[in-house]
């Protein structure tokens, strides 16, 4: 046995998006890998079934989606054509994949009939040269860039014949389809409201066959986010108000949507922008859906029964008749497919010795509980050099499970180090007040639920005070910023993906306004480390995508600039090409890169050494 490395990540299959054959016999998912040779990530589409070995259904390199047919007799899915993503269809008979749409695609929805498939795409050829007119805060998104007037909107393609129809048109953008029980209309969750850029909004419309112009299904009390027709119901998840709380079910019924009693206090996940979870789903006449509770994301079904818990975090969910089929990551696997709760894939590295985390439960200054998770080689005594890793969001959370984006945590812990990530006030899955707690005032209610943990491993002898150091991504990265402008005790930082000026985020993020608006409302100076960088001495590698529209590179430019200006030892790296997501779904030699470079910063800083 030996010790995970950081070209490991070069060894790591991660499966998703399970998808239940109708006949309940057998799962089809993804699976994907780094390639060094050519550095980019690969997907491919499996089959698992109980009692055989996983095969593999496609070649990739870039197949995703896969999508059964009512019958179970074709398989669905997308595949890139000159660069743009177009659905496939692959005959289970065991014949070759065939193209159905010669333009681009996202995700099939088979009608009940088996004769039509529904999908998003964008609508559309914008001139790549031309001028860029926005009249709206919209005309950008991280990872596609100037969106240059392109919309989203809702088509629906013949099987038969691969005759396409575009069935909503205009100056929104539609979100995924479902199709009703008769296969006559499609719902959807757009806004069509002209200030939409400054009023958060999202209303569930329906559309016909014939094209007409889309009905209106909901009011605005409610914010609707996404919209499943499972079963005779249609079923809604949105925000009650303003978008700063949990994420809530509902159904739509006559006098309009009626909140779904899940019997808990927590998010429910569905599953997007590098989460876990899954959209709801019906499994005979129970709703399941997923939510956090504490670091782990469980399966639930209305009201509140477990249906997968334990040390399973979730993030796929199929269902067939009774059958239930998911993907679950565990302490030692970065992902396996399960059917009935039996595992039919096995994704960890059996010849790699992994350090456990220890589940540890603080307490900051004013009472309030802090969980966090500890990494460290038990065969380690006395004080030694510690990190702090703050996640993003502010509203996800650590997770207890194998991670195979954060590799340095195995790599540092190998080298005497220990690894200390915490959930603070912000973070989900410990109810809405606490997910709600730090709106308004980043940096000053959540710092102590980060600073306390540290004071309480340092007086029982498992952190030296004089060798910590502070990183994080994204809103972490701001808190590295954060702890390192208003803290003098960390040694070194490595702020990734950061915000350094809350102000000039504001009119530069993608979601800037919404940030101003509903995050950090209030006053963004106080609020920004920017305002305090002259009382930085901590050595500081920033890590950044040039192509970060969410925290634009220019934040970590700004940091470097002030840093240089007064002389503090600092390093600014920009990844090419790379959107706020590169350390997930980026070039492979840009992730390994990230992680060596925080390995380097860390010894050369902390311990004194170059690595």
């Amino acid at each position: 046995m030996s010790r995970l490395s950081l070209t490991d990540l070069y060894r790591i299959a991660v499966p998703g998006d399970p998808q239940l054959r109708p006949d309940g016999a057998a799962v089809a998912y993804t699976v994907t890998t780094a390639d060094k040779d050519s550095d980019e990530n690969r997907s491919e589409i499996w089959l698992a079934a109980p009692g055989a070995e996983p095969r593999r259904l496609t070649s990739g390199p870039h197949d995703l989606a896969p999508r059964w047919s009512p019958d179970g007799r074709t398989l669905a899915f997308l595949r890139p054509v000159d660069g743009r993503p177009q659905l496939h269809l692959l005959p289970m008979d065991g014949g070759e994949p065939r193209a159905l749409t010669g333009a681009a695609a996202g995700p099939a929805v088979w009608s009940p009939d088996g004769s039509r498939l529904a999908f998003t795409a964008p609508h559309g050829e914008p001139d790549p040269n031309a001028p860029v007119v926005a009249d709206t805060l919209e005309y950008k998104a991280d990872g596609p860039g100037l969106l240059r007037g392109l919309r989203t909107h809702v088509f629906v393609v013949e099987v038969a014949t691969g005759q396409r129809a575009q069935l909503t048109d205009g100056d929104f953008h539609a979100g995924p389809p479902s199709w009703s029980p008769d296969g006559q209309q499609l719902a959807f969750v757009t806004s069509m409201e002209e200030d939409r850029d400054l009023t958060p909004a999202g209303a569930v419309y329906v559309v016909g066959l014939e094209g007409a112009e889309p009905k209106r299904l909901t009011e605005p009390d409610v914010i609707c986010a996404g919209v499943w027709w499972l079963g005779e119901r249609l079923v809604v998840a949105g925000f009650k108000g303003d978008p700063t709380g949990h994420t809530r079910l509902f159904t739509l019924e006559a006098g309009g949507l009626s909140e779904v009693e899940t019997g808990l206090d927590r998010n429910v996940m569905l599953g997007h922008s590098g989460y876990p979870g899954a959209p709801p789903v019906l499994l005979g006449d129970e709703l399941l859906f997923c939510a956090r509770d504490g670091g782990l994301t469980h399966l639930y079904g209305a009201p509140g029964r477990t249906k997968v818990g334990g040390e399973h975090s979730v993030s796929g969910v199929s269902v067939a008749g009774a059958r239930l089929a998911y993907v679950a990551a565990t302490p030692s696997s970065p992902g396996d497919i399960y059917l009935d709760g039996e595992r039919l894939t096995d994704h960890t590295l059996p010849d790699l010795e992994l350090f456990p985390l220890e589940r540890r439960l603080f307490t900051a200054p004013d009472g309030t509980p802090v969980e966090g998770f500890l990494l460290r080689d038990p065969e380690r005594t006395g004080a030694g050099p510690l990190l702090l890793d703050v996640h993003g969001g502010p509203h996800n959370a650590w997770s207890p499970v194998f991670d195979g984006v954060h590799l340095y945590h195995q790599v540092l812990a190998a080298r005497g180090w220990s690894v200390l990530t915490l959930n603070p006030r912000g973070s989900d899955g410990y109810g809405e007040a606490f997910y709600t707690a730090a709106v308004g005032s980043w940096g000053l209610s959540d710092a102590d639920d980060l600073l306390a943990p540290i004071d309480a491993l340092v007086a029982e002898g498992v952190a030296d005070p004089d060798r910590l150091a502070v990183t994080g991504y994204s809103y972490g990265g701001y808190m590295a910023c954060w702890l390192s402008a208003t803290d003098g005790r960390f040694k070194a930082a490595v702020p990734g993906g950061c915000v350094s000026d809350l102000t000039s985020v504001s009119g530069t993020s993608d979601a800037g306004y919404f940030m101003k608006m509903f995050e950090c409302c209030g006053d963004l100076a106080a609020q920004s480390p920017l305002t305090h960088v002259a009382a930085v001495s901590a050595p500081t590698l920033l890590l950044h995508g040039e192509r970060d529209d969410r925290c634009p590179v220019g934040q970590a430019e700004q940091w470097f600039s002030a840093l240089r200006e007064r002389g503090v030892p600092a390093r600014l790296v920009r990844y090419p090409g790379a959107s706020h997501l590169f350390i997930i779904e980026g070039r492979p030699s840009h992730r390994l890169d990230y992680n060596e470079r925080i390995v380097a910063w860390l010894e050369q800083w902390v311990i004194g050494s170059e690595s």
